[in-house]
């Protein structure tokens, strides 16, 4: 099995490859053999880092720029985002168009993905101005918080909606794999899991975040709070149903505490309610409904505001 400088002799090593290459051709599923290249999480993750730079200036440590050298290092960022970014939009577009059978763009992905890449790029100025109503809404909302610049640097949630804001857009063009590879490097780092197909207004806020899922055809409108451990989720995951709005939709002015659960696409929370912690709840509820929790029921009053 192994030679004397304790390397495996090579019958061994060519046993081993001669089964694991049996493997590749057995289960065909889990390859990606002969094929376009997939988009890179290494190389996503990078992007990410780069728009979260261009998004909030000089939140890095070992940035210390005034108005001249924002502008030389915003440009160099922007350069570099747009041509690591367009890389990773054009294997996406030629995935889609090989599993597809055709190619909407009629094999012009590199050109397609130019295209999105300035349209998303274009767009920072709209997501910086969302951004920002969001770290205002958490600095307003939490308590604890002591400033914005502290939003910014320490809380999950506003890094969570960061990129969720820019993942929408690209899913939104009908980019494959790309926005979901955004969604779960910050899932990951957060504990935050939006799907970016997730429609989300002004003023969100999630605060703790840790266990927050938030699903495909969610809608949630503008000023709306969640706490930790919320799910916003489907009644069923058949398959069959994947076009279909399974997610609730959440109005205007609502906050959601801890460890509720809500579920179903025709499920809607009216604008200025409040869900209690741990609720369970898979039908609507009109605006300026408290809902809360005890361990035999949940009870629902309505209030008048």
């Amino acid at each position: 099995m192994s030679q004397d400088n304790g390397q495996p002799s090579p019958d061994f090593v060519d046993s081993i490859v001669e089964r694991i290459l049996d493997s590749y051709r057995e289960l065909g599923g889990i390859n990606h053999l002969e094929g376009p290249n997939l988009p890179s999480r290494q190389s996503v993750e990078r992007i990410v880092e780069s728009l979260q730079s261009i998004v909030f200036p000089g939140f890095r440590a070992e940035e210390n720029l005034d108005l001249e050298g924002l502008r030389y290092a915003t440009g160099q960022r922007v350069v570099e985002v747009s041509r690591a970014l367009t890389v990773e939009v054009e294997k996406s577009l030629r995935y889609t168009c090989r599993t597809r059978g055709d190619c909407k763009w009629r094999g012009d992905c590199r050109t397609e993905a130019e295209h999105i890449v300035r349209e998303i790029l274009g767009g920072i100025p709209d997501i910086r101005r969302r951004l920002n109503l969001d770290v205002h809404a958490a600095d307003r909302g939490d308590p604890a918080a002591r400033s914005q610049e502290e939003v910014i640097l320490a809380y999950p949630g506003v890094e969570a909606i960061l990129v969720h804001r820019i993942a929408h857009e690209l899913w939104v063009r009908e980019v494959a794999m790309l926005p979901r590879i955004m969604s779960e490097l910050i899932h990951g780092k957060t504990g935050i899991d939006i799907h970016p197909g997730a429609q989300i207004g002004d003023s969100f806020f999630i605060d703790h975040g840790t266990g927050v899922v938030i699903g495909e055809t969610t809608i949630i409108g503008n000023n709306v709070k969640l706490y930790q451990g919320v799910t916003l989720g489907a009644l069923s995951v058949q398959k069959e149903l994947a076009n279909r709005k399974r997610h609730p939709t959440i109005e205007d002015d609502v906050t959601i505490y801890a460890g509720a659960t809500i579920l179903g696409g025709d499920t809607t929370v009216g604008h200025g309610s409040i869900i209690g912690g741990n609720v369970w709840l898979t039908e609507s509820v009109p605006p300026y409904s408290r809902l809360y929790h005890n361990p035999t029921q949940s009870r629902a009053r309505r209030s008048v505001g």
